[in-house]
Parts: C-alpha cells; sequence; structure tokens
C-alpha cells in the first residue's frame, strides 16, 4: 500500500498543508499545481497510482484547500504572490529539480517558476493549464468586463461562479458519463469556498488573472528557449480552457505530445488512469510523439 503524507510547513507565515508521496531520493520529482476550485484534492487517485514510480508532492496555496486562509486585507492574493509562496515552499522542502504538472490555475502559478528557475524544470505536463490567446474564449467575457470596468456591478456578476451549481458545473460539463463523477468532489470544494471570507479571496484572484496574459509571450519564449519537454492531456470539451490552448504548445516546444480527451475541465476525474500511464511513459521515455493525438 502507498503510504501517502498529509504534512504541513510553515512559509512567509502561512501554513502549506500539501500532499506528498513516492521515493525522494530514488525517483524523480512532479510538482502538482492545482486549479480553481480545488486544491490538492483534485491529486488524490493519481498520487498512489504514480508513487511506485515519482516522487510527488502537492500543495494547496493560500486561500485554497487545507492551507491557511488569511483575509484579504492581510495577504496580497495574487498570482505573483501564490507564485513566490509556491517558490519558497520548494526551496524549503528541498526539490531541485521537478516534472512540473499544472491545471487551470496552476499554469500561472507554476509558469512563473518555470521562468524563474529554468534549471529546475526536467519536463511538463500540462492539463487544461492556459498559456495562449486562443484558450480563452466566450466563457472569459464576464472576466474580460470587470477586468476593463472593475466595478461593483461587474464584481457582482462574478459571484456566480462560486455557488454549488457552478462548482458541479465545472466537472461535469463535457464529460463523458455524469454518473462516472463523484459528487465528493464538488461538495468538498463548495465547503471550502463558502467559509467566511473566501468569496473574496476568489474575486480578487478573478480580478488578477489578468495579471497572466500580458506573461504569455515570456512564457512562449521560455518554452523556446529551454524546450523542456512537454506533455499536453486536455479535456477537449472544456470551455474554461478551450482545446484551442492546446494545439498552440507544438508551435514553441520541439517535444511535445499532445492529447485531447473526449472528457472535460477535470480531465482527471474520468481519464484519470489514461493519464497515469500516458505521465509514466512519457516521463520515464522523453519520447516525442505525434504533434497531437485525439482520443
Amino acid at each position: 500500500m502507498i503510504n501517502i503524507k498529509n504534512q504541513t510547513i510553515t512559509v512567509d507565515g502561512q501554513t502549506i498543508f500539501y500532499r506528498e508521496a513516492g521515493d525522494k531520493d530514488k525517483t524523480p520529482t512532479i510538482l502538482l499545481l492545482h486549479g480553481f476550485p480545488t486544491s490538492s484534492h483534485m491529486f488524490r487517485n493519481i498520487i498512489p497510482a504514480l508513487a511506485d514510480k515519482f516522487h510527488l508532492v502537492a500543495p494547496d496555496y493560500p486561500g485554497f484547500g487545507y492551507s491557511s486562509m488569511p483575509p484579504v486585507d492581510r495577504f496580497e492574493y495574487t498570482f505573483d504572490h501564490l507564485a513566490e509562496i509556491v517558490d519558497k515552499f520548494v526551496h524549503q522542502i528541498g526539490l531541485e529539480k521537478y516534472s512540473l504538472y499544472v491545471m487551470d490555475y496552476g499554469a500561472p502559478v507554476g509558469y512563473r517558476l518555470a521562468v524563474k528557475h529554468p534549471e529546475k524544470i526536467e519536463a511538463l505536463i500540462v492539463q487544461n493549464g492556459n498559456a495562449y490567446e486562443e484558450g480563452l474564449g466566450e466563457f472569459w467575457e464576464p472576466l474580460r468586463t470587470y477586468w476593463s470596468e472593475p466595478n461593483e456591478r461587474n464584481k457582482n456578476a462574478l459571484k456566480k461562479f462560486l455557488t454549488l451549481e457552478a462548482t458541479r458545473w465545472q466537472y461535469t460539463h463535457g464529460v463523458k458519463n455524469e454518473n462516472a463523477i463523484s459528487p465528493d468532489n464538488w461538495i468538498h470544494d463548495q465547503s471550502l469556498l463558502d467559509r467566511p471570507g473566501n468569496n473574496e479571496i476568489q474575486l480578487q484572484l478573478f480580478y488578477d488573472y489578468k495579471s497572466n496574459l500580458p506573461l504569455y509571450p515570456q512564457w512562449q519564449d521560455y518554452f523556446r528557449k529551454y524546450q523542456p519537454p512537454a506533455l499536453v492531456v486536455w479535456g477537449r470539451n472544456d470551455i474554461i480552457f478551450s482545446k484551442e490552448g492546446a494545439i498552440p504548445y507544438q508551435r514553441d516546444l520541439k517535444d511535445v505530445q499532445i492529447h485531447l480527451l473526449n472528457t472535460g475541465h477535470f480531465a482527471l476525474e474520468e481519464e484519470g488512469e489514461l493519464i497515469v500511464e500516458l505521465i509514466s511513459r512519457f516521463l520515464l521515455t522523453h519520447r516525442k510523439a505525434a504533434p497531437w493525438i485525439e482520443a
């Protein structure tokens, strides 16, 4: 049986919860960075599935999961700051080199780390993690409106994304078999979103997401300059980060394998076994496949 450690560490005065499994000294490390509205909980199944071959570390950002949740007047909830916290976390637990798994919010957090420490990144695993304008479609119009006019009316219009209905939708939209998706996912995530003060945290991050778009060219420069081997596994029915955001990775990366999977935003929930197989094969061989594969 795989032993998963559920641990905490203090980073800049914040308690950071993380899940860890595998042999740090004998196997390659994968740093798993979660999306919204979830936490390291999204990796609960692939961690034990990969821990015989890899050392896996999955932290919760401040304001998410079981990490500290300081109020917005005591903590700057920006992607720059989240990346700074994760960077210090990585340093404190002694990760020298690792493959980077990014999903949703994990992409802007992780790509900031990659640009800052390119020497640490052995490979990329990209699961519905955006770095190209092509991936931001119609879904983003209410957020773009708020970015351009940050008033209370436009802010309040985004609160619909923080409801149980919206959280459930993120897990079930675009899947092949809705009955296969455990309701534990959205019930767990919503219980954390519903904590007093968490809505304001998420609304601050909704607003700050605009800070990521000007960095896309910088991240793409990183891809072109350092050419990390990359496995892209993308739920092709996702409309939050559409499949149009997956294909451009092949413009900038030479050793890239792109799999467009017939599922939604949280691809691990329906295609976890396939993704585990793809990760194992890719990271153990770095073998280049066809430019993109639809499954």
